[in-house]
């Protein structure tokens, strides 16, 4: 029996890129159709994270015109991971396979035959991940490459160089709903399900239309996001030092007394200032590294919904 696949597409101020994209995602659901690979049943679904431009209204028209078009809204926009996770939950019992995949054009849309091969062959997660980074500025390749290194060396499991686009069955999927976490790292929560797992690799292009959504400051954010929500290895960073500091105090002790006795003691503020300002830079960072697994606790606790549909457009047919 044929597996019925949901293409899941976050949405976010896209009505530039959407009439380019929109077309190419049914094109290529429709070639996987017509080679047997997946049931005629199939959808691609459009997630609206609270959209201000006319996006939302795009994706109406979409499924006014095809009936392989859905889409749902969310109630206000809550962030990329949230809106992807709204679609895979609305998908779960729908569908037999999920893919997640940008709207902006950027990932290889052809590479979905293969993901859904691997699946055919036994994978329950496939992963796709980039080949390579011919396309980005020496800058974006040396912080995104860092960004999967650093993220690895916290402790935080990642795929290198895989972000999220990544075919899921509904199997992996109602697992994964009893995940309760309200801070999401999809890219380092998925691995935490197990089940087998492959890769498939491509070369990204440029984005079709519009701006990214993902600038500098949002990589930092999401990096802090994934190494406090998935490792706790920051807090045991802060464990040691504080042992090596007490450990160099120690030294520093025995020498200040050893050279008062000996009367070579040196005189000067300098280095008292000096490691006053480094003891209290230290204890600042430390503090502030506490203070996110704290808020992180805190947002935990009140388990607010992660997302909240507010329109569907099955509801207006």
């Amino acid at each position: 029996m044929k597996p019925t696949l949901y293409i899941v597409i976050p949405c976010y101020n896209e009505e530039k890129v959407l009439p380019i994209t929109a077309p190419l995602f049914l094109e290529q659901l429709t070639s996987m159709q017509s080679d047997g690979l997946i049931s005629p049943e199939s959808k691609i679904m459009f997630v609206n994270d609270g959209s201000k431009d006319q996006t939302w209204s795009l994706i109406k028209q979409f499924a006014a015109e095809n009936p392989a078009y859905i889409g749902i809204s969310q109630s206000r926009n809550r962030g990329h991971q949230n809106a992807v996770l709204a679609g895979l939950m609305e998908s779960k019992d729908k569908c037999d396979i999920t893919i997640s995949i940008d709207c902006d054009g950027q990932d290889d849309i052809t590479v979905m035959t293969q993901m859904v091969q691997e699946y055919l062959s036994g994978s329950e997660v496939v992963y796709g991940v980039r080949n390579s980074r011919k396309t980005d500025t020496f800058f974006k390749r040396a912080t995104a490459e860092g960004f999967y290194k650093f993220l690895n060396a916290m402790g935080a499991e990642v795929v290198f160089n895989h972000a999220d686009y990544r075919l899921i069955s509904a199997k992996v999927l109602k697992e994964f709903a009893n995940f309760k976490e309200v801070n999401l790292f999809l890219r380092g929560m998925i691995p935490l399900v197990g089940f087998k797992s492959s890769s498939v690799y491509y070369a990204r292009k440029e984005r079709f239309a519009g701006e990214t959504h993902y600038p500098l400051k949002k990589m930092i954010a999401l990096a802090v996001d994934g190494i406090t929500s998935l490792s706790v290895k920051p807090l045991r960073m802060i464990s040691s030092l504080g042992f090596i500091m007490a450990i160099v105090s120690i030294l520093g002790l025995v020498w200040a007394v050893v050279a008062k006795i000996l009367g070579v003691a040196a005189v000067g503020w300098a280095s008292i200032v000096a490691a006053i300002c480094l003891l209290s830079s230290i204890q600042l960072i430390c503090l502030g590294i506490i203070g996110e697994y704290i808020g992180k606790i805190y947002m935990e606790v009140k388990e607010r919904p992660r997302y909240i549909i507010s329109e569907r457009t099955e509801d207006q047919k």
